[in-house]
């Protein structure tokens, strides 16, 4: 398995970056998992420079010679099957200049039109290391930081879905129910909602409580509204099922929304594909299982 890595500027220099502490809390887990990471310039020179997963590190290049355009490459396949890539992890400061150049957009286009996990946070990273090793059958343990991210009850979950995933994501949400009821507290835009509600209730959950809060649909702000949650740490979790075919007016509204969650990058995670967001839910699952007495 092979993963891409970048981390801008702000999330790689300084002893306590969050690239550094990232690679600290997982390199056992990573090791355990044996992940090959396909690292730019600057993220490959800091790990070697701290001497942390020299032996799982490939270098791609500086961004500047193309390394992030290898990437979106290679999460399209690459030119040879040993090149291609598994998922992406990406750390993003939303306001550096360089994330809305197109190859950093691409990355996450790439991998949400091929299924495939794109991590933009630093939760989200080690979170991620935590899904791939008990999707493995092998024990979090490796992952330091790890277990307060899978402490549900006491989070508040985002569940999102652009007009062509809404039945993906009400199918999601009924094959996980049970998951995401453990949550404090659940939102979603309107017409999700209203249709997640309304399965809700289908299932048992009591008429008078809405199993969701809604807020506006996205194109009347919703996302805005959420992305203020997120930005308060109100909000620690996104699904967001993302439609990459489509033009969308609301385009800035779901771009404010995820720069958000960089902007939250120490406390918040975000799954953009119903693959990803799937992948999620069983290790939650299994998880819970391996703690029953």
């Amino acid at each position: 398995m092979n993963f891409g890595l970048a981390a801008h500027r702000l999330h790689r220099l300084g002893p306590d970056s969050s690239l550094l502490q990232w690679a600290r809390a997982c390199e056992p887990g990573l090791r355990a998992l044996g992940l090959g990471l396909h690292a730019t310039g600057g993220a490959h020179a800091a790990l070697t420079q701290q001497q942390l997963l020299a032996s799982q590190l490939v270098a791609v290049g500086q961004g500047r010679d193309g390394g992030l355009m290898r990437l979106v490459s290679r999460l399209a396949g690459g030119l040879a099957p040993p090149d291609a890539l598994d998922g992406m992890f990406f750390l993003i400061d939303p306001v550096d200049p360089t994330s809305i150049y197109p190859e950093a957009q691409a990355l996450k286009r790439q991998c949400v039109i091929h299924g495939k996990p794109f991590v933009a946070t630093l939760a989200g990273a080690i979170e991620w290391v935590a899904v791939e090793l008990l999707d493995a059958g092998l024990d979090t343990v490796n992952v330091a930081g790890a277990a307060p991210l899978f402490a549900l009850e006491s989070q508040v979950v985002a569940l999102i879905a652009h007009d062509a995933l809404k039945e993906q994501m009400v199918a999601f949400a009924d094959q996980h129910f049970d998951t995401l009821s453990r949550f404090a507290g659940r939102v979603a835009t309107g017409t999700t909602g209203s249709r997640l509600n309304e399965m809700a209730w289908a299932r048992g959950w009591p008429a008078a409580q809405p199993w969701v809060t809604r807020y506006q649909s996205g194109p009347l702000g919703g996302d805005a509204q959420i992305a203020e949650l997120v930005l308060d740490r109100r909000c620690q979790k996104v699904i967001f099922f993302e439609d990459p075919h489509v033009a969308r007016q609301h385009e800035a509204d779901i771009q404010l929304l995820e720069r958000a969650v960089c902007s939250a990058h120490q406390a918040t995670t975000c799954f953009n594909t119903p693959a990803m967001a799937g992948r999620w839910a069983r290790a939650v699952a299994r998880l819970t299982q391996s703690r029953r007495p």
